[in-house]
């Protein structure tokens, strides 16, 4: 047991560095949708380097990890995700992710800092309400055709994906693990964090109100920046240079990074 938890926590099966930053940059972490992968970050880690080394998750389940059991679980995928990233907290590193990946980028940064000493630079949180907000959401329980019809009507996946039966049948397990994880996580008990937040939201996103999204505010003690764009809850493949503007900006500023407690 021992031995296939050290082979399923390797560094290389979960980080993806498809275009390393300078010496010294900030390390951006970034945490897929569900149903999403590492490869939905190629065209951030292309913008952002060298000035920003972006390291992409690749979550078990799928593309070249499907052969390995999806989480159902955010909190123990959290854990999974920060045992990955303790060896790399010598240097600054910030996090963000979307939708799903926003509530498991702030799990991964309460870790980070409850039991690494480690304060994220940033905290970036996109198309997710605050971990504090709950919807009765249940999609995890519909059968094949519901979820593909909530795929298709938030426009995160390819419509030509969904039109293959085969494709269809590759994906749907890690979907379905992944709005799992999602729709039943609460957020671990503390504090807010000491690590700024910013967060970037669609204006008619169906999943996230303003109001939701704005409530990312009480979970930090440090800044905190609320970006509102127009567009769905994939309001990120409309705004790009927007975003990443943002995020570069705010990683290559020259503030100081958070110490550690």
């Amino acid at each position: 047991m021992l031995s296939r938890m050290s082979s399923n926590l390797n560094a290389d099966l979960w980080i993806r560095n498809y275009h390393p930053g300078a010496a010294g940059s900030t390390q951006l972490v970034c945490l897929p949708h569900a149903g999403g992968s590492a490869s939905f970050y190629f065209p951030v880690s292309q913008a952002m380097s060298p000035a920003v080394d972006v390291l992409a998750i690749q979550y078990p389940g799928r593309q070249d990890r499907r052969s390995e059991p999806s989480v159902q679980d955010l909190h123990v995928l959290a854990r999974q995700i920060f045992t990955v990233l303790r060896p790399r907290t010598d240097r600054p590193m910030a996090l963000f992710g979307h939708s799903m990946g926003a509530s498991l980028a702030f799990e991964v940064a309460r870790l980070l800092e409850t039991e690494a000493g480690v304060v994220p630079r940033r905290l970036f949180a996109s198309g997710r309400r605050a971990p504090s907000t709950h919807r009765d959401e249940r999609v995890h329980l519909m059968d094949d055709q519901g979820v593909i019809d909530e795929l298709r009507k938030l426009n995160g996946t390819g419509g030509g994906m969904l039109a293959d039966d085969e494709m269809i049948r590759l994906i749907l397990p890690a979907v379905r693990a992944d709005y799992t994880a999602a729709e039943t996580y609460r957020a671990s008990s503390g504090g807010p964090l000491s690590c700024p937040i910013t967060v970037f939201t669609g204006s008619d996103d169906p999943k996230v109100s303003l109001d939701e999204a704005r409530s990312w505010q009480a979970h930090t003690t440090a800044d905190f920046d609320f970006r509102a764009f127009p567009g769905g809850h994939f309001f990120l493949t409309q705004h790009q240079a927007g975003v990443l503007g943002v995020m570069k900006e705010q990683l290559t500023s020259g503030r100081p990074v958070p110490s550690a407690r």
